[in-house]
């Protein structure tokens, strides 16, 4: 600890302090204080915490040279090395966290640790510190094909998830072979993100195939928990076991929506709502039937609307209006309905122009559609916003919504909704006025080709 030892020391001299003074400053026994300076004891991370703040410095000012002088340049101990992570990772300095686990993982006697403080700031929603030691620890057993490997990259495939629906099919296509690997448990989980990944990205045979092994999977963890006794085995699935199930014939009905198959949509519906029918539930499995509940009605209603059922439309706005979250679903769909089948659903947008104007403000945007999923539902919203109030003749609004639309997709990188905007504009460009012309041509010229 040269270097701190001698900042310490030319600090005591600047400042004019005795060795006693600074010592009860820093709640530091001066014997103690005398021996780290002399360099005849280690200095803890607590100490240095100490020091530092009794030397009027920043919190982790001298960490840098700390992780080189005791990690990098001598031998590490783990007594030191886990809590110098931890409060790397409270004050964010990432860097000297993957300059020093980098040096460490080197020596594969602490990979173990590593893992466990990884899960541990995993756990606490340290989430960039926790990437850095996955990437660390899955580099160093990429050739175990282990249990934990799969851990680990099922972690950074959570962990790396963007706007980009390029980034998210990298990070799924790497992801996909390390399922078999995980907990059987696990797994469940797994597919579960992996399919939701797949959904946002409109891979509907990829959303297929996972969603009928997630079943599959379900249903055989089912039997196998129906074969046991009670058993006071901590559960591993963030769920009960039959929500997989139900929430598997729930991504096949999207599959069917995607494709405009409604009848078969309503089909497997009907069948996620008899799973839910659980005897004897307990307050965390209704919680999770009563969303399904909520699912079903609104998806049914949806459907019936898909299929030209205008008649349908009021219940619909009832429902939605009665479940909030479902508000932004609802319209797109009412709105899908209404450009297919040219019905006027002026006085849906009426009706709900309040929340509407809430999705348009500034703060909720920013609050709300960094969620990636989210993002590309807000790109639905007001794509079918645009061609409805363009077929309406409302050129000012349809632009608007347009111009929303383009910029969202850009700003995902969505290719292929970019085009459907493009297209949109140049069949009304000669509605578009002069502000919004001067918004259409900035939004293009941030765009580029995507790289694969």
């Amino acid at each position: 600890m040269s270097n701190i030892r001698s900042y310490i020391e030319s600090h005591l001299k600047n400042k004019g302090y005795k060795l006693q003074q600074f010592s009860e400053m820093a709640d530091i026994n001066v014997g103690t204080l005398s021996a780290i300076i002399k360099g005849t004891r280690l200095m803890s991370m607590n100490q240095l915490d100490l020091i530092t703040s009794a030397m009027g410095l920043e919190q982790g000012y001298f960490y840098d040279m700390y992780g080189v002088e005791c990690f990098i340049d001598s031998a590490p101990h783990w007594r030191r090395l886990e809590p110098f992570i931890y409060r790397c990772a409270e004050l964010g300095k990432l860097d000297i966290i993957e300059q020093v686990i980098t040096h460490v993982t080197d020596d594969q006697s602490y990979i173990d640790e590593l893992f466990d403080v990884a899960e541990s700031l995993y756990s606490k929603s340290m989430n960039e510190a926790a990437l850095i030691l996955y990437e660390c620890v899955a580099d160093s057993e990429k050739y175990q094909h282990s249990e934990r490997l799969a851990l680990c990259q099922y972690r950074i495939f959570l962990l790396q998830k963007t706007l980009s629906k390029y980034d998210n099919l990298n990070a799924a296509v790497k992801f996909e072979p390390y399922i078999d690997k995980l907990n059987e448990e696990v797994q469940l989980d797994a597919i579960k993100d992996l399919a939701n990944v797949y959904n946002t990205i409109h891979l509907w045979d990829k959303v297929d195939a996972w969603a009928r092994e997630l079943e599959r999977k379900a249903e055989f963890q089912l039997k196998i928990q129906s074969r046991r006794r009670k058993s006071n085995k901590r559960r591993l699935t963030a769920y009960p076991l039959f929500t997989y199930v139900a929430y598997a014939n729930l991504l096949i009905s999207s599959v069917y929506d995607a494709r405009k198959e409604y009848e078969n949509v309503l089909k497997y519906i009907e069948k996620y709502l008899e799973i839910v029918e659980v005897e004897n539930p307990t307050q965390e499995d209704q919680q999770i039937i009563d969303l399904f509940l909520i699912w079903g009605e609104g998806n049914q209603y949806a459907s019936q609307l898909m299929l030209g059922q205008e008649k349908v439309i009021n219940s619909y706005l009832d429902y939605i209006e009665n479940n909030p979250s479902e508000i932004l679903a609802g319209l797109i769909n009412v709105l899908q309905a209404a450009n297919q089948y040219s019905f006027n659903i002026d006085y849906a947008l009426d009706r709900f122009k309040d929340q509407i104007n809430l999705f348009n403000t500034d703060m909720y945007i920013k609050g709300s559609y960094n969620d990636q999923m989210l993002n590309h539902v807000y790109q639905d919203f007001y794509y079918e916003l645009a061609n409805y109030q363009m077929k309406q003749r409302n050129y000012s609004l349809g632009m608007d919504a347009l111009l929303m639309c383009l910029d969202l997709s850009s700003s995902s990188k969505d290719d292929l909704m970019c085009i459907k905007c493009v297209d949109l504009y140049g069949e009304y460009r000669s509605e578009a006025n002069a502000t919004q012309i001067r918004k259409y041509k900035n939004v293009i010229e941030k765009l580029s080709l995507p790289t694969f």
